[in-house]
């Protein structure tokens, strides 16, 4: 009976619940294409869309109003080449979208995914070059020269936070200078800091457009077996000058989401990714479970591991569950 009894009522519940989820907790991630008025379904993602910087500054209004935390910005450009070149254009599809959003709601946090998966025609991280042994290796140093040419870009086209997830060595630190260099020295760095080569990012692929034409993501993802691992690269990164590290995906991986956060005791954040959100909406499709019930209590674990910020295509719906509650 003891513990029982803060749970017999809805206000002894809200009154002892240990966890608390806000909107301010939570970041929309956003996929922008050039065009006016367009709207887009994503059919692996329902309720999801590629929007057009117009479009888009709309959305980020509503988060405003919402309280939501912030949007990450991902961009399809019209065109791609070996070298991913849109993305550091400074009249680029993200850059564009940058400052339309800020224009809008120049109150909401906006980070900017800095990647070249959607930019380069091989959907590759960064650079691709042939290896000795007649294959292909990602190349890591000219790589980046290009993160640094795109954080520049990014951050002068109005981007409050840059977050490196190609999982290239030294990307942090070749950032932070970039940053330091250029005037943006306040700018924050989110770190993907431990990114997995995980089979729940499909649907993120057809939202960004950025299959890989050819092999996979493994050589410079993480294999999803590796904690130890995951420690380590989260400790390069805070030692690079990472302000916020990121574990992707978040439910699979609460474990590394609560060691990270316990071990380097700094702002966290888990990135609930496009298959954790197709497999939930599916199945309350189906009639399967609440999607309601489901969702926030998944957001709630995540947050009960440790995360402090997360990234989540439920932010929207979501706060607008929570501002009911």
């Amino acid at each position: 009976m003891r513990l029982r009894r803060l749970r017999a009522s809805p206000g002894f519940r809200r009154l002892a619940r240990e966890t608390n989820l806000r909107p301010e907790n939570l970041i929309a991630p956003l996929f922008v294409r050039s065009g006016s008025k367009v709207k887009k379904p994503i059919a692996s993602m329902p309720g999801c869309f590629q929007f057009s910087a117009d479009l888009l500054a709309q959305e980020a209004k509503t988060a405003q109003r919402l309280g939501i935390g912030g949007v990450i910005l991902f961009g399809i450009p019209d065109k791609k080449d070996p070298l991913g070149r849109g993305a550091y254009d400074s009249n680029g599809v993200i850059q564009r979208a940058l400052k339309a959003v800020k224009d809008a709601a120049p109150e909401l946090p906006v980070i900017a995914d800095l990647c070249f998966c959607e930019y380069t025609d091989h959907g590759h991280c960064g650079v691709v070059k042939k290896s000795s042994g007649g294959g292909w290796i990602l190349d890591n140093d000219a790589t980046l020269d290009l993160m640094m040419k795109t954080a520049r870009s990014q951050a002068e086209a109005g981007a409050d936070i840059i977050a490196p997830s190609a999982m290239i060595d030294g990307q942090v630190k070749t950032i932070r200078q970039a940053l330091d260099e250029s005037g943006h020295a306040m700018t924050p760095i989110l770190a993907y800091a431990a990114k997995f080569a995980s089979a729940f990012y499909g649907p993120f692929r057809d939202a960004a457009e950025s299959p890989p034409g050819f092999g996979d993501r493994s050589s410079y993802q993480m294999d999803p077996a590796n904690a130890r691992e995951a420690l380590r690269e989260a400790a390069l990164d805070v030692e690079e000058g990472a302000d916020i590290v990121m574990v992707k995906p978040a439910l699979a991986y609460l474990d590394l989401v609560y060691q990270i956060k316990r071990r380097f005791k700094m702002p966290t954040a888990a990135y609930s990714v496009s298959g954790e959100y197709a497999m939930l909406k599916a199945a309350a499709a189906n009639g399967w479970l609440d999607e309601k019930k489901a969702a926030l209590e998944s957001l709630t674990s995540i947050k009960r591991a440790g995360a402090d910020i997360i990234l989540t295509y439920y932010a929207f719906e979501a706060a607008a569950w929570l501002e009911k509650s």
